[in-house]
């Protein structure tokens, strides 16, 4: 730990981990306080401007260095991996302080929506046997999980001060499960030409979020290119996620003009107005619609449903928590007849259900900013289908919690199909000031939210046993896999 005053010391003593236990074969040293609160920070240093570089010298100097992790450096799950089997060894020879550790440790991920993402999805595939709750310091644009949360919206101090005091918050905050996403899509070999995802030039894990599966896979089909990821706030496709892939690739060409929060989000609205979001019936082809781009379909039972889709409709939203695009809720609150006569369930962000919103246009968006504005409500479900029309269009737009690709179409291929479907729950660290809802928050799972869709939850299949985001977690052969759950 660097130089602090006594008060913080003491303070930072409940996070610190020594060496012995994140250094494999380490000597152990004795340790005369146990941490009530150990924390392993991961940061992406290219977040937030400079932000991101100033907060990991800030954490290193008052933790362990060691137990910070620049995420350009090292992967989370080579990080995680390397911990976990470290502590499982030294619990096999009677180490309580790895007991302890184990038990109680939390995470916190420094960085956009697509950094936290990440790092979610490694825990999630980990299958850890008690897997440790995550802290997500604001540090992007939308920051969209950290607002759900309670974390705010706005990129964190970087002094001392500042860190403590999050670290503090840390400490006392509520363990909350959220649900995931598991998203499939498939598609026949083209016959000419690629059809894998083009990320836009500023993306930080080379799309992470979605990949096409290895040859070795089980989900890979002969014939077929299969595409697989994970999403925790949400999925969405059309003319937004075109305005987001102008954004990173706008911030990759010039990173001078991105280093302010409040003028990256000025920017990304004037995207929309240069790409024509606010008069699309006018810069925008009627086939670029999505009634006219896919089927969009619901499970209900165990039948797959059609949904209407409105042929204005250019943007659609699957939504897991209640904060999209920098805090908004395309969901909104409806009353208790719409609940009534729609049969629908309150929106929390561990019942198995998700959310599924249109958009016209940016005009529509902006009646987000009303008191009780929403989006048009289409649907709740545990699985969601698209069915893309043959030929309805050569390319779409596609984002995943903050991370936008332009993903190209087989033009003479009917079977392409996107396929989302309830993964699993990880659980997340909340404050009192948090915007997401539990079910347990209520004696009623009824209670405030709105639209049709009943649906019941498809049976868990080798297609969504794991987001991908952890491919490298291989267990040595040395190692007794009876420790590790």
């Amino acid at each position: 730990m660097g130089e602090t005053s006594s008060d913080s010391t003491d303070i930072l003593k409940e996070f610190y981990i020594p060496d012995y236990l994140l250094i494999p074969d380490s000597k152990p040293v004795h340790v005369k306080y146990m941490p009530n609160c150990p924390v392993v920070v991961f940061i992406n240093s290219k977040s937030g401007g400079q932000l991101g570089g100033e907060l990991l010298a800030t954490y290193r100097s008052l933790l362990n260095k060691n137990q910070v992790f620049d995420l350009l450096e090292e992967a989370p799950d080579k990080v995680l991996r390397r911990l976990y089997l470290n502590l499982e060894k030294l619990k096999h020879n009677g180490d309580s302080l790895a007991q302890i550790i184990g038990m109680t440790l939390k995470l916190i991920v420094a960085g956009g929506d697509g950094t936290a993402g990440w790092l979610l999805g490694v825990v999630c595939d980990l299958k850890l046997s008690n897997p440790p709750p995550i802290a997500t310091m604001p540090l992007g644009t939308g920051n969209n999980l950290p607002f759900a949360f309670g974390w705010g919206k706005k990129n964190p101090g970087t002094d001392p001060r500042s860190v403590i005091h999050f670290l503090e918050q840390v400490m006392v905050a509520k363990g909350m499960n959220i649900d995931n996403w598991h998203i499939l899509m498939r598609m026949r070999v083209p016959k000419e030409g690629s059809c894998d995802p083009i990320a836009p030039l500023e993306l930080p894990h080379s799309l992470h979020a979605f990949q096409r599966v290895s040859p070795t896979d089980s989900l890979n089909m002969e014939g077929y290119h299969t595409f697989r990821g994970g999403f925790w706030n949400y999925f969405s496709m059309g003319m937004d996620a075109q305005v987001s892939y102008a954004f990173h690739s706008e911030r990759k060409l010039h990173p001078e003009k991105f280093k302010n929060q409040l003028i990256n989000q000025s920017t990304y609205a004037k995207l929309g107005c240069t790409q024509g979001w606010f008069l699309a019936p006018l810069f925008h082809p009627a086939d670029r619609n999505i009634a006219q781009l896919a089927k969009i379909k619901v499970m209900r039972g165990h039948e797959w449903k059609e949904l209407d889709v409105h042929h204005s409709i250019r943007s659609i939203v699957c939504l897991n928590l209640p904060s999209f695009s920098g805090g908004l809720n395309p969901w909104g609150t409806p009353n208790k007849r719409k609940l009534r006569d729609r049969d629908l369930t309150p929106p929390y962000v561990d019942d198995g259900l998700i959310e599924v919103v249109g958009f016209r246009d940016a005009w529509h968006g902006l009646v987000l900013l009303a008191p009780n504005g929403h989006g048009t409500r289409l649907a709740q479900a545990r699985r969601i289908r698209f069915e893309f029309h043959k030929g309805g269009a050569d390319h779409t737009y596609m984002r995943i919690d903050g991370e936008p690709w332009k993903q190209p179409l087989p033009i003479d291929d009917d079977t392409v199909v996107i396929e989302i479907s309830h993964h699993g729950q990880v659980k997340m660290l909340a404050t009192p000031e948090r915007k997401s809802k539990s079910i347990h928050d209520l004696p009623s799972v009824h209670g405030d939210a709105e639209d049709d869709n009943g649906d019941d939850s498809g049976e868990d299949g080798e297609e969504r046993r794991k987001f991908g985001a952890a491919d490298t977690f291989k267990i040595p052969d040395d190692v007794d896999i009876s420790y590790l759950s």
